[in-house]
């Protein structure tokens, strides 16, 4: 049976293929739409340390702007849509998703816009200290309304949208973020080169993210301060980001040098998920947190803060990992010590499915060409 689907043009945009969780998943998303008939072109507008470009399928169709900054690009994407001619546009990240409705609605052409929010806007916007962010965030009621349609990846996220932005609630469509479980756990098997994953070492307690405000890296650095107080552990951060002077200060000032390691971005943390003892989450906000999911896919027991939003749709409302108040250092190393004393929480299989990708993309084949189709055909499109 052909797909209502098959043959549509889709143009996807993101500013860059960086490494981060909204550029994974558009790779994901993608590489699904390719596999279900979807003619997709990946656009982006610039092609520096592009780590997921590599995993994006080849029968995607990829294309560099080259323009760099948001307000260069709008004029080339308006170009490019007149040309290419679209059945439907889907965008990520606040400033992408502002310049995709631009140039949409500019072109006017008969395409179905959707833009998929990637944070807690109103944590991630409204209280941010930068006067620029601060006033996006006043703008998205202004634009997000004139997009056909609007993926918010948990129901935190549809909320904050709807009650902060005056979104209207028929726009909004709650689908989580697609998650290559397969793949993962395949990839989870590679080979790790830090020694601390070596047998007879101490148990590791992981995160993974980017080094910035939002993540509360120096909170996870303090309660494992607590931890290693009682228990001989190591932490390992995995990530980049402005933070790390910080960081590696704290560290040093709490003489955690030996035990504590920021050895930056790893394309494959899943081997890393598929060793650690327990994997922390210590954000102050999220939108959807993938490594959640990843690590719980990698069989890895998890502590997370009860973050706006996502971690608690997640885990169940902690039936399938532990959850502690955000900031809360105290609470995050018993949670910690918990787990490394034996009290792991571990999902069901089928609660996983609800986040594989196969599942997640139908979701997003229907809110893009409004058609829905059965469950059949499940290819792959990884590299």
């Amino acid at each position: 049976m052909i797909p209502p689907w098959a043959g549509k043009r889709l143009l996807m945009y993101c500013p860059a293929l960086e490494g981060g969780g909204a550029e994974r998943v558009m790779v994901t998303l993608a590489n699904n739409f390719a596999c279900s008939g979807v003619q997709v072109l990946f656009v982006t507008a610039r092609a520096a340390d592009e780590v997921y470009r590599a995993e994006l399928s080849s029968a995607v169709e990829y294309s560099c702007l080259n323009t760099g900054s948001t307000l260069r690009t709008l004029l080339p994407l308006t170009r490019l849509l007149r040309r290419v001619r679209p059945d439907a546009v889907l965008s990520t990240l606040v400033e992408a998703n502002f310049l995709t409705v631009a140039a949409a609605r500019l072109t006017r052409v008969n395409a179905r816009v959707v833009i998929r929010e990637a944070n807690t806007p109103s944590q991630d916007l409204l209280r941010n200290p930068r006067w620029v962010k601060r006033l996006t965030g006043r703008l998205i009621p202004y634009i997000y309304p004139k997009a056909d349609a609007i993926v918010a990846s948990s129901q935190g996220m549809l909320h904050d949208l709807i009650a902060n932005f005056r979104i209207p609630p028929h726009k909004i469509r709650r689908i989580p973020n697609p998650l290559p479980l397969a793949w993962i756990r395949q990839h989870a098997q590679a080979p790790v080169q830090h020694p601390w994953f070596a047998d007879g070492q101490p148990p590791v307690i992981l995160s993974v993210g980017r080094l910035e405000r939002a993540k509360d890296f120096a909170t996870l650095i303090r309660a494992f301060a607590k931890v290693h107080a009682e228990h001989d552990a190591r932490l390992l951060i995995l990530g980049e980001g402005s933070m790390r002077p910080h960081l590696e200060t704290l560290v040093r000032e709490l003489g955690l040098s030996e035990c504590v390691a920021l050895p930056g971005f790893d394309p494959n943390p899943f081997r890393s998920m598929a060793r650690a003892r327990v994997f922390v989450l210590s954000s102050i906000y999220e939108g959807f947190p993938n490594v959640l999911v990843q690590a719980m896919a990698c069989g890895c027991p998890v502590v997370s803060t009860d973050c706006p939003s996502g971690p608690s749709e997640i885990l169940n409302g902690g039936a399938y990992g532990h959850l502690v108040s955000v900031g809360d250092a105290d609470a995050l190393a018993a949670s910690i010590l918990k787990v490394l004393q034996g009290e792991a929480r571990y999902p069901p299989a089928d609660w996983m499915e609800q986040f594989d990708e196969f599942v997640v993309c139908r979701g997003y084949l229907e809110v893009l060409f409004g058609t829905k189709q059965g469950a059949s055909g499940r290819a792959m499109c990884h590299n």
